[in-house]
């Protein structure tokens, strides 16, 4: 498969979105083995981006790994710098079934409060919020309201 080839303008994007990424692979002194390309490539479908820590002193066989990486997981070479490889790879779209098609989870939220009384620190609250629930503008969790069981003369004529 070939490489993805990416403009100066999307390569330098990526560099960017990378910057703050850890490596998420990591090739030791065994080099590029098989289980290495199935990690890096389980890796990209979930990640898209990710960087490569390679553990070897010589820079011509770093170079090496980068091209085969690129060019067998079919992948665009954003970045080699020093012992760190940023590759990119479009996500694949999730197949979902009916059955996953579900309601969002809790999430946690952060409410900050300001002080009425200036140069105090603002009041900072944690809440859980569920999927049934939202989040008011004052910082209040409201629930939703419950449907009124429909007539049957209304469910006759729908």
């Amino acid at each position: 498969m070939p490489q993805i080839e990416l403009s100066p303008a999307e390569r330098r994007a990526h560099r960017a979105e990378a910057h703050h990424l850890d490596p998420v692979v990591l090739i030791g002194a065994d080099g590029l083995t098989e289980g290495v390309r199935k990690e890096v490539d389980a890796a990209l479908n979930a990640h898209g981006l990710i960087k490569i820590r390679v553990f070897s002193d010589d820079r011509a066989a770093r170079e090496l790994i980068y091209q085969q990486l690129a060019a067998e997981l079919n992948a665009a070479p954003v970045q080699h710098i020093g012992k760190l490889l940023v590759l990119w790879r479009p996500q694949p779209d999730k197949q979902r079934s009916a059955a996953e098609d579900r309601l969002p989870g809790p999430k946690t939220v952060k409410v900050v409060k300001n002080s009425p009384r200036g140069g105090q620190r603002p009041e900072v609250k944690y809440l859980r919020v569920l999927g049934n629930q939202r989040l008011t503008p004052g910082g209040q969790v409201k629930r939703a309201k419950k449907r009124k069981p429909v007539s049957v003369k209304k469910r006759q004529d729908g």
